[in-house]
């Protein structure tokens, strides 16, 4: 399961973190689900929604399935510390193993308008470049983990949500007809929760399709301040991961180097460095811009130039030389990458030694 890494996702649903018109119009956010809840033995069916879903991992570990544009579908071992954003739109469904509970922090949103004089989603992209370029590189999830800070944000978003939903249902028990009020507070009677005390931290909080279109100042604050965190994980987690990507793609390089004579394969190359072959040729033609193997050619064909101008040693020994075990391959490759034969090239570089004006004494 991918951690971050930007992927070929067009978000296409109005709920998604990054549709363009978030950095280019005046849009907050919109709180549409939340929940503190603990999970067991639970297996949830695919699914999808048009909002933007935040699952926090507090204790525990779980198992979200990401079904992929291509039909394809990955998965995400999470545990304590660590949260998955899904955009919206993308089929997903939460496992959790029996005997092997998780309770996490879940909040669900969408955007809205805002109102004249309210800080704006295209406003914190302006003035804050980590956030810029965290909207405009679209991905269908990402797994990041957490040093507390996103935690106690998405916390206190969720109390103020929730203690903001209490409000209204006292409000609506008020103006109800007095004939109607005992049912209304039957169907409405609300848990107290102004903070999450230690011996309730096993129940649970949930609310789903909230109506409000005004969720308060401090929401919106707090979403600010979870996005920007969010941000800056992902930025620290990229500049890390590229970090370990050019010692990766060094030692890669030094073993060809000190081994182009041998006969080596791309496993062979893989194992030297103890990755993937598959997830090396992917870091390699990213950074590298070439394939291994074709870095490799280069490097063995290099040397055979040196070779066949700098000494004596028969063409036909050369493949041996730089590692290509057919001499007929190795011809083939050699025409291809200089559009000379070995004969021809050596010819070549022996007219221009011959036709080399000596130095004046």
């Amino acid at each position: 399961m991918g951690t971050g890494s930007v992927t070929n996702h067009t978000p296409s649903f109005s709920g998604s973190l990054f549709q363009e018109r978030l950095r280019t119009e005046d849009w907050g956010p919109r709180f549409f689900a939340y929940y503190y809840k603990q999970w067991d033995d639970y297996q949830m069916s695919y699914h999808t929604h048009d909002s933007t879903e935040i699952m926090y991992i507090i204790t525990g570990m779980c198992r979200v399935d990401v079904r992929m544009a291509d039909g394809s579908s990955e998965q995400a071992v999470l545990k304590k510390g660590q949260f998955i954003l899904l955009d919206a739109g993308v089929p997903h469904r939460l496992l959790v193993q029996d005997g092997v509970p998780c309770r996490m922090l879940n909040v669900e949103f969408g955007f809205a308008r805002t109102a004249s004089g309210q800080l704006t989603i295209k406003q914190l992209a302006q003035e804050e470049d980590t956030v810029h370029a965290f909207l405009t590189r679209s991905t269908p999830y990402l797994v990041l983990p957490d040093p507390e800070e996103v935690y106690y944000t998405m916390k206190s978003l969720v109390l103020e949500l929730d203690q903001r939903g209490l409000m209204e249902q006292r409000l609506r028990q008020e103006q109800a007809p007095e004939q109607s009020q005992e049912q209304t507070k039957s169907e409405l009677s609300p848990v107290h929760m102004g903070v999450i005390p230690a011996e309730e931290r096993t129940l649970h909080r949930e609310a789903r399709n909230l109506t409000s279109p005004e969720q308060g100042t401090l929401v919106r604050t707090l979403f600010i301040q979870l996005l920007v965190r969010i941000a800056r994980l992902r930025g620290e987690m990229e500049r890390s991961a590229l970090d370990q990507t050019e010692i990766y793609i060094k030692r890669t390089i030094e073993f060809m180097h000190h081994n182009m004579d041998r006969s080596i394969q791309m496993k062979d190359i893989a194992a030297a460095v103890n990755l993937h072959p598959g997830y090396l040729h992917r870091i390699f033609r990213n950074y590298m811009q070439w394939t291994p193997t074709d870095y490799l050619t280069m490097l063995r064909m290099e040397k055979a130039k040196m070779l066949l101008q700098q000494t004596n040693i028969p063409i036909s020994e050369i493949s041996d030389y730089v590692g290509v075990g057919s001499r007929q391959y190795f011809h083939m490759l050699f025409k291809k990458y200089t559009g000379m034969t070995p004969v021809q090239y050596r010819d070549s570089m022996e007219r221009i030694q011959w036709s080399y004006p000596e130095e004046l004494e």
